[in-house]
């Protein structure tokens, strides 16, 4: 018998509840209008049952609901007078319409929520294709991740990441497409396609950034992709930070075109990684054709136990009520490094308590740690030109 009872509690959902609700509302209701003097009418009270049934049930429910307050007041009437009598069957047949409209908005709620639904599972499809899980562990790396979407049923925009193993490290590329909607995902699936294509295979980090911008100016700037675009959208481009980071150095290569600088957290203290000329965004077609100097590559001290944390403007440009940006420096400051998922998971629950809950642009992060094990006792490393890495063997390996 407990067993029984234990399985009748569960199968009581909220919504079962909300039901119950009504129906103790109907019987109310009714008590009250056959009990009261003869002038006094409380039929149109019944028409709240169905009314309030359709915000949460749907179109089966609330007919259930309509139709049994209609034969309440139905009930009144004969106890009353008689349902023939002009003003009972005036009430009964509002009661009966608006139990009709209740249910056709029920019914147009519910397919509207699976409409939503549907389109939730094709973004969160789109996301885990065009952005991959970066696996926990790379090499003598520990990383993790996150996507902070502006709009809470879009669960894709143009903030990207993605890491790619080499023969001798980790090379990463976090970046932000200008605007939003499908042209920004659009752009940065390119982004991430041409980075995995090529990210294992270019020796040298400024290679790669060339091999980028050639790609993107080459797509952005096709007179056919450009017809079809807004005038306010015809000048596109991708602001990037591309990391280099050997498996037997402690340090990493950067190059960052037009992005807010990486930091690094180490024994409590936040550095910058600045870059005193950083090459402009990919895209805007600069290196095309030879034009313009290669990017530049700064070697910054990475050493055991530190955390490199790269991320997008979202996160820097989130603003409270007052319309402060939010501190990312600051708040960093003090913070262990060591473990990149904790300190993820801490720098968003702060960020989304510094906005109210609702960011106005899409925002991501990626915090990397180098593991003490794994990397040989050669000290912290100073700045200076970077080595180039081992010949790629024309595949990537797989993440250890």
């Amino acid at each position: 018998m407990a067993r029984r009872l234990g399985q009748w509690g569960r199968s009581w959902r909220p919504g079962h509840l909300l039901v119950a609700a009504m129906i103790m509302l109907i019987l109310v209701v009714t008590a009250v209008d056959i009990m009261a003097p003869p002038d006094v009418h409380l039929g149109p009270f019944l028409v709240a049952a169905p009314a309030i049934t359709a915000s949460f049930a749907g179109a089966r429910t609330t007919a259930i609901v309509g139709g049994v307050a209609v034969a309440a007041q139905i009930l009144v009437a004969g106890v009353r007078t008689t349902p023939l009598d002009l003003n009972h069957s005036a009430q009964i047949a509002t009661l009966a319409l608006m139990s009709v409209l209740a249910t056709f908005f029920a019914h147009l709620r519910v397919k509207h929520q699976r409409q939503v639904t549907r389109l939730r599972s094709v973004a969160e499809t789109a996301q885990r294709v065009l952005l991959r899980p970066i696996p926990r562990r790379i090499g003598p790396l520990c990383v993790a991740s996150v996507y902070l979407a502006a709009e809470a049923e879009a669960q894709i925009g143009g903030d990207l990441y993605a890491a790619v193993r080499t023969d001798g490290g980790t090379r990463v590329i976090v970046g932000d497409v200008r605007g939003k909607g499908m042209e920004a995902v659009n752009e940065a699936a390119l982004t991430l396609g041409a980075f995995r294509a090529v990210a294992h295979r270019q020796a040298e980090l400024p290679a790669l950034v060339l091999w980028l911008e050639r790609a993107l100016s080459s797509e952005l700037t096709d007179p056919a992709a450009e017809a079809g675009r807004a005038e306010d959208e015809a000048e596109s481009f991708v602001t990037a930070v591309v990391a280099d980071i050997p498996d037997d150095k402690p340090v990493v290569h950067l190059v960052t075109c037009g992005h807010p600088p990486p930091l690094v957290l180490h024994d409590g203290r936040v550095t910058s990684l600045d870059m005193p000329a950083p090459a402009p965004p990919l895209g805007l077609t600069q290196f095309v054709g030879g034009a313009g100097e290669e990017p530049t590559v700064r070697t910054f001290p990475f050493g055991p136990g530190d955390t490199l944390l790269l991320y997008t403007d979202g996160v820097v440009e989130a603003r409270d009520a007052s319309g402060a940006f939010y501190p990312l420096t600051g708040r960093l400051a003090g913070q262990p490094a060591g473990d990149p998922e904790a300190l993820v998971d801490r720098l968003c629950a702060d960020l989304l308590a510094h906005v109210g809950g609702c960011l106005d642009d899409d925002a991501a992060v990626l915090a990397i740690s180098r593991l003490p094990a794994l990397v040989p006792a050669a000290g912290r490393a100073g700045g200076g030109p970077p080595a180039a890495p081992p010949p790629p063997s024309g595949r990537a390996a797989p993440p250890s």
